[in-house]
């Protein structure tokens, strides 16, 4: 007999609580996110014992306390009775609830990012106040690290701004009624690295580059000048017409597997040109088809670029 679907319960009257519980590397983010998540509608708490975040979910009561019927908690190492094995021994019940659904979200960081924060803050990382920051983070690493294998969603903030931040929070996580599936399309930089929450990458370096014209350095892939050019390379139009039907091949097929929100990024050398006109091309296409999509160019920095 196949599982329930908590979504279909609600569907046929009976309340459902979604519960996000969120945990990770300590300086990853998680009270930025609670924050964020309490503005799309959360009742967000963090570090609560976790006897008692459960005795909470199993009470009648949690769903009287919850306006929006949504729960954000906050869960790491510093959390009273923490322990990984014990922790999802406790919330596998919850799981099989047709009450309730229950997604974990675990955010994570480089080494190199954490260590900047922690100094750039003056903190001090929570098991490691007579040591250095780097030694902390590798034994909470050594800890929490099972942890992450079971998460249904794990977010790298390491060179994520909190605009990116918030706008991936909302994608996976908006208590509002939408479509099915969302796309977002990002342009971005290889010289930069990858985006970290990138579902779907392709690389448009073999087209011709604008970057070489001094007329056309200064301009974004969103510039009309820069758009002719791009236009012209004789690699483009198979391009285009393979991956779009590539996408709108997938996006139902991704949809029907109960994902709702889709990065797609494409990368260039300086994330100016190229990969900025590809994005919005493909968008378009997507857009065209019926999807809700999102547009995002995250190394687009020149003055001269327009938007």
């Amino acid at each position: 007999m196949p599982e329930q679907d908590p979504k279909s319960d609600a569907a046929s009257g009976s309340p459902v609580l979604r519960v996000l519980l969120v945990t990770g590397i300590s300086g990853a983010g998680r009270s930025t996110t609670l924050k964020m998540l309490e503005d799309l509608g959360y009742e967000a708490m963090d570090n609560i014992p976790l006897n008692l975040l459960l005795g909470f979910l199993t009470s009648g009561s949690s769903t009287l306390l919850t306006p929006h019927g949504a729960i954000a908690a906050g869960i790491d190492i510093r959390t009273r009775d923490f322990d990984v094995e014990h922790f999802l021994e406790r919330i596998a019940p919850l799981s099989s609830r047709p009450d309730i659904d229950l997604s974990l979200l675990f955010l994570d960081c480089d080494d190199e990012f954490l260590s900047r924060r922690y100094t750039e803050t003056r903190r001090r990382h929570p098991l490691a106040e007579d040591q250095p920051v780097l030694d902390g983070i590798r034994m909470e690493r050594e800890i929490i690290g099972g942890l992450r294998d079971h998460a249904d969603l794990v977010i790298d903030t390491s060179a994520m701004t909190g605009a990116g931040l918030r706008h991936l929070l909302a994608g996976h996580y908006s208590l509002e009624e939408g479509p099915a599936l969302t796309a977002t399309l990002t342009s971005f930089s290889f010289r930069k690295g990858l985006p970290r929450e990138a579902d779907l990458v392709f690389d448009v370096r073999f087209l011709r580059n604008p970057h070489y014209l001094p007329a056309l350095t200064a301009k974004s892939g969103m510039d009309r000048e820069v758009a002719d050019y791009i236009d012209e390379d004789p690699a483009l139009g198979g391009f285009l017409t393979s991956v779009g039907d590539l996408l709108l091949d997938l996006m139902p097929r991704y949809a029907s597997e109960g994902k709702t929100y889709l990065t797609i990024a494409i990368g260039c050398t300086g994330g100016q040109h190229r990969s900025v006109y590809v994005a919005e091309r493909l968008a378009t296409t997507l857009e065209a088809a019926g999807h809700a999509v999102n547009r995002r160019h995250r190394d687009v920095t020149l003055s001269g670029a327009t938007s």
